[in-house]
């Protein structure tokens, strides 16, 4: 179960509705697939399943992508990591030497599935440690160690058919930053033995609350963030350590998809993932003292608390001992309430997600949650929430240079 408690007021209800009128649109369209994913991806689940089947050789799966093709399944790996798993999943995310030896040297070739994950089929860093990969080990028959995640009638769609590789397909309407719900995310995660199933149900499960319920909850959020008159930096503030990488995926979701020219106009909404009760021995005391230009979400786990602190008390350092005989998850949720509530006693934007289990099905709900409120964001800031002109100039810029 994921609920949502607000400490700050809503808009005009006339005003939200409009704007539910307008995301709903958007969802109606069918011109942005992620909405539809959870339905979509559903049909695709007997495929990824049955192709598992044929894998009892393989002991271990490499993800080869960047972005949007490893953010969000990595930040699912994480949230589930103290699920048991029938396969280790590595990432080779970045062309960097030192990762790609550490991955190599982690797996056996003849055990390992490496699967290239790139939505373009052109992506020149996942290309080019494909291309590393198949000079390492050059295999005779790519069938057996290689899987390829793309969109349709792309370069690597064609590569994939003429050697026999095995290759699943990502709509052309998600973008890469929205398509963890797509195979991009099911295949990995399905074949190291996690539950897609119960996570699309969690994501149907929000879609079911915000879409088809027409709640309000997010698009009053979103509202407020638009339009709040100092804060443009949305902090996440999240007490779990398996939520880090989840960070790190809403960093690229919201950056991406916020961070945009409205013609002459720069628009923005800056994200920052902090991770309690660590971060709050670092950038705590700049949101409680500093600029007041944040708005502060706190995600809590509320279901666990197996591990006590000992009631024991040490000589010289009775002055700890208030906490003795809470379970460690316990003493992080009320640092997670206390902090919460400095920041309102402060005057700033909060609100708190608590989730009573991190499992697939919750994992699911938050996913889809974070990107349908990206989209509200985006639709009240009057900009394209979809595309990431800033990154292609980039890629043409590194084009130019190498090629001289």
């Amino acid at each position: 179960m994921v609920k949502n408690r607000f400490f700050f007021n809503f808009a005009d209800e006339n005003i939200i509705n409009e704007y539910a009128k307008r995301v709903n649109d958007e969802y109606k369209s069918g011109e942005i697939g992620y909405y539809h994913l959870p339905n979509l991806a559903k049909a695709m689940s007997a495929e990824i399943l049955e192709y598992e089947k044929s894998l009892d050789e393989i002991k271990s799966v490499v993800l080869v992508g960047i972005g949007g093709s490893s953010l969000g399944v990595k930040a699912l790996k994480q949230m589930l990591s103290d699920k048991p798993h029938k396969r280790e999943l590595f990432f080779l995310d970045n062309v960097d030497e030192s990762s790609f030896k550490s991955v190599i040297n982690s797996v056996n070739f003849s055990q390992t599935l490496f699967i290239i994950s790139s939505k373009s089929g052109t992506t020149i860093e996942t290309i080019s440690i494909f291309k590393c990969l198949l000079s390492l080990y050059k295999p005779k028959d790519l069938s057996k160690n290689f899987l390829i995640i793309t969109d349709p009638a792309t370069p690597l769609e064609a590569y994939a058919k003429e050697n026999g590789v095995k290759f699943f397909n990502i709509p052309k309407n998600v973008g890469g930053r929205f398509s963890v719900l797509s195979a991009i995310g099911l295949v990995p995660l399905a074949l190291c033995g996690y539950d897609i199933l119960a996570l699309l149900e969690g994501a149907s499960s929000a879609k079911k609350h915000y879409i088809d319920e027409n709640k309000k909850e997010i698009i009053a959020k979103a509202y407020h963030y638009a339009t709040h008159r100092s804060a443009d930096i949305n902090v996440i503030f999240s007490y779990c350590d398996r939520l880090a990488s989840f960070n790190e995926w809403y960093v690229q979701l919201w950056a991406e998809s916020l961070g945009k020219k409205r013609g002459y106009k720069r628009i923005g909404r800056t994200p920052i993932g902090l991770i309690g009760s660590r971060d709050q021995h670092s950038f705590l005391q700049l949101i409680m003292d500093g600029v007041k230009d944040k708005t502060i979400t706190f995600i809590k786990i509320t279901g666990q608390n197996e591990i006590k602190i000992p009631n024991l008390s040490i000589k010289g350092l009775q002055s700890c001992d208030f906490v003795n005989s809470l379970g460690l998850n316990e003493l992080l949720n009320h640092q997670c309430d206390a902090t919460a509530m400095a920041l309102v006693q402060e005057g700033l934007s909060v609100d708190v997600i608590e989730i009573s289990q991190l499992d697939e099905f919750s994992a699911g709900y938050l996913i889809y949650y974070y990107e349908l409120l990206t989209s509200a964001v985006g639709i009240m800031l009057g900009i394209n929430t979809y595309d990431q002109p800033g990154v292609e100039i980039g890629k043409r810029i590194l084009k130019t240079m190498l090629l001289k």
